[in-house]
């Protein structure tokens, strides 16, 4: 575990919404992209003398400080009201260090582009012959190595331009997806499929179970679903106002057929796994592409409840695909970058039944 400028066992940096959010008015790509560069873990990777990554651990005590009434701030639920009020990109801090993530602390950062390539009946970013660049983070909720059960989890965001230059700020897109909440062992990150509406599987976790039941209650009380991220960002970037919004109800993210798959034991961190997707070993430049396909549907059901759940999708339609050209694992990436959770409505569609409104929930 290499050094950091804090210790790793606690937390730090703002976890509400500060003056740095409410100011937000759109930032370019280029820009973010060179704050997630500025300090990598390794300048390059897989080089003579690197020091390992380090591995911040999301803990129970993190999850429950400030639980209980009358003590200190509850924090996570004020880190969850800010994912949802705050559509920020960078969160810098006074001390230019960011904050420090109570859930998914570990990640790596990837920058490409998104592409649909197929007919559907969606609007916006999802509709035939959108494309834009992307810039999204890869991280498990806990452990970080091959042999762990982890919950896997790729969340992006999305600009309305394929030019890395453009000059003026924009808004980004934002949405999040996960394996199940409770855990997979998936042994190559290829196989691992990673939904807006993940399964809960909560006796998986063991003991940290606890993270998981603290998490789902939270998110319930700040935006009413806690186990699911609509999808009507993507199916609002670029459109007319006077075009109604058709966003579909799922998205599933996978690797596309025929990437290669990297061979290790169990001890690979998924950090290493998803650079030699795309670098050689020493090697400062990227030397291939990692692909996602991008499937969507409109049909179906769910069985069971939060703490055990199954979400049961039916007719999945591959409509596009993400591809990464480069990454960068840094501290920066995990813990200035921001990804905004898109507010819940009760028709998706709708703007107007949002449940959240000017930071409080909104019950109709």
């Amino acid at each position: 575990m290499s050094a950091c400028p804090f210790s790793l066992s606690k937390l730090h940096g703002p976890q509400g919404l500060t003056d740095e959010d409410r100011s937000y008015t759109g930032s370019r790509y280029v820009d973010v992209k060179a704050a997630l560069f500025e300090n990598p873990y390794q300048k390059v990777w897989g080089a003579d003398g690197n020091e390992p990554f380090p591995v911040y651990i999301a803990t129970i005590g993190q999850a429950y400080q400030g639980f209980l009434p009358g003590g200190s701030p509850d924090r996570l639920h004020t880190a969850s009201a800010r994912t949802v009020d705050s559509r920020a990109d960078l969160r810098w801090g006074e001390d230019r260090k960011g904050f420090r993530r109570i859930l998914h602390p570990n990640g790596i950062c990837l920058f490409g582009q998104w592409e649909i390539r197929e007919d559907n009946p969606y609007s916006g970013y999802f509709k035939k012959g959108s494309r834009g660049l992307i810039i999204a983070r890869f991280s498990p909720n806990t452990k970080t190595r091959r042999g762990e059960p982890k919950s896997l989890s790729l969340v992006g965001k999305i600009y309305p331009t394929t030019d890395e230059n453009h000059p003026d700020p924009l808004v980004p897109a934002n949405f999040f997806t996960q394996q199940d909440f409770g855990n997979e062992r998936t042994r190559y990150l290829n196989d691992a499929e990673m939904r807006n509406a993940p399964n809960t599987t909560s006796f998986r976790r063991g003991l940290e179970a606890l993270i998981l039941i603290r998490q789902l209650f939270v998110f319930r009380s700040v935006d009413k679903v806690q186990d699911m991220r609509q999808l009507h960002e993507i199916a609002e970037l670029g459109k007319p106002e006077n075009e109604p919004t058709e966003a579909p109800e799922f998205m599933q993210l996978k690797m596309t057929q025929g990437q290669l798959r990297i061979e290790g034991g169990d001890d690979l961190d998924f950090r290493d796994e998803i650079y030699a997707h795309i670098f050689d070993r020493g090697d400062p430049l990227p030397r291939r592409t990692l692909r996602f396909d991008i499937f969507t549907s409109n049909r179906g059901r769910t069985k069971g409840f939060s703490a055990f759940k199954r979400v049961i999708v039916e007719n999945w339609q591959k409509i596009g695909e993400i591809s990464f050209d480069h990454c960068v694992a840094s501290y920066n990436g995990d813990h200035i970058i921001h990804f905004h959770h898109p507010n819940w409505r009760d028709d998706r569609n709708d703007p107007a039944t949002t449940v959240r409104v000017d930071g409080k929930r909104v019950d109709r």
